[in-house]
């Protein structure tokens, strides 16, 4: 996920000189924690504002993992103990989460933030505290790989990147749902929205696919019903739904009030219950979703995870939920292959992941720090999301 503006990191890098020279990256600090009973791991989540469904289900994903892990004896016999910070939904404030985290908190390593924007606001803080930060659902490319092409050294995430879903949307519509012609709405405010609206454009009309409509949106609008006539005039097959819950779910319920009746289909910006709420559980039958996991898939391990989940918290797990659980796992793999809490040995250890069994299935970690896994996709039914099929890598 991306957030949909982030904030300059010149701020960011002024506060940090002098500041982090004492920060996990094999200094005094690191190695006296390295003798204590704990192990300290920043959580720096969007628990408020506008994207905060993400943030506070991964959290609880990760609270989840953290008692596990603990009862069992923790990392190494040491505790997890986790720091847990809100940064708002804002880049800024990530930002400041970040600093706070590294240089006050000295925590080994970060999970989050939930969205692609308010982890790339963090990278040049993890770089220079040589603080590995891992986001469990930043799925745009520029989160791990800079502009001009280098990977961001202490950044990692969980989740499969936007291209990757933008293609298994192509693949879907023209082999499983045999549509030869698709409109695209995307918020034209939002990275993550325009990336995957480029990735399925590029992959539909490789397949032989015809793009009839391309539209925008802006965030925050609440009427759709002009545009949405102009897609209807078009008369696509599909429609391509790139975007966030909030906008999605008013979206797809205008849609159908218009008598748009086709397939539509978004990617992991919208898992969240609230579209439920937004659109109607009737305007949502015949929409899909891509996404990372499935409570339903018939994986032994995810059935587990849904099991274990259900009985904590009284409900069935969302993707945001299980990709929070499997980082907290995947962190304390790699903490326990580096035999350290040193934050450089840390991302060593990250970098070489290979085949670790996570409930969102295997995770290999290619040299871009992209993740090598399968996508699942959902369809809705009465309100309901339930599992369509896998689409491995």
């Amino acid at each position: 996920m991306k957030t949909k503006k982030f904030a300059s990191l010149f701020l960011a890098t002024t506060l940090l000189t002098g500041i982090l020279a004492g920060c996990s990256g094999g200094d005094d600090e690191s190695t006296s924690s390295e003798g204590g009973d704990t192990i300290k791991i920043g959580l720096n989540l969007e628990l408020s504002g506008p994207v905060a469904s993400y943030g506070s289900s991964e959290a609880d994903g990760i609270d989840l993992a953290i008692e596990e892990i603990n009862a069992a004896g923790g990392i190494d016999g040491k505790e997890i103990v986790p720091v847990k910070v809100d940064n708002k939904s804002d880049a800024s404030e990530a930002t400041n989460a970040a600093i706070k985290l590294t240089s006050q908190d000295n925590v080994s390593a970060i999970i989050g933030a939930a969205t692609s924007g308010n982890t790339v606001a963090q990278v040049q803080i993890a770089l220079d505290s040589k603080t590995p930060i891992i986001t469990p659902s930043g799925t745009s490319p520029t989160v791990t790989v800079a502009e001009d092409g280098s990977v961001n050294e202490f950044t990692f995430r969980t989740s499969f990147i936007d291209p990757f879903q933008g293609t298994v949307a192509a693949n879907f519509a023209t082999q499983e749902l045999k549509v030869k012609t698709a409109a695209v709405y995307a918020d034209n405010a939002s990275d993550y929205a325009k990336g995957l609206a480029e990735s399925f454009i590029a992959d539909f009309e490789a397949a032989g696919g015809k793009i009839v409509s391309e539209e925008s949106y802006v965030a925050k609008d609440n009427d759709f019903r002009s545009t949405l006539t102009r897609i209807k005039s078009a008369n696509p097959d599909f429609v391509f739904i790139p975007g966030y819950y909030e906008e999605v779910g008013l979206i797809v319920k205008q849609a159908r009030e218009l008598g748009i009746t086709v397939p539509l289909m978004g990617a992991d910006g919208w898992d969240s219950p609230t579209i439920v709420e937004l659109a109607g559980a009737e305007a949502l039958n015949n929409t899909y979703i891509i996404n990372h996991y499935s409570a339903e898939d018939p994986d032994g391990k995810a059935k587990e995870f849904a099991d274990k989940y259900e009985a904590k918290y009284g409900e069935a797990p969302n993707s945001f939920n299980a990709l929070g659980y499997d980082t907290v796992y995947l962190l304390k793999d790699a903490i326990e292959r580096a035999g350290s809490t040193d934050g450089a040995k840390i991302q060593e250890a990250l970098a070489a992941t290979k085949d670790l069994e996570l409930v969102t299935g295997l995770y290999t970690v290619d040299e871009n720090h992209h993740p090598i896994k399968s996508a699942t996709i959902l369809e809705f039914i009465d309100g309901k999301q339930v599992f369509n099929t896998k689409v491995n890598p």
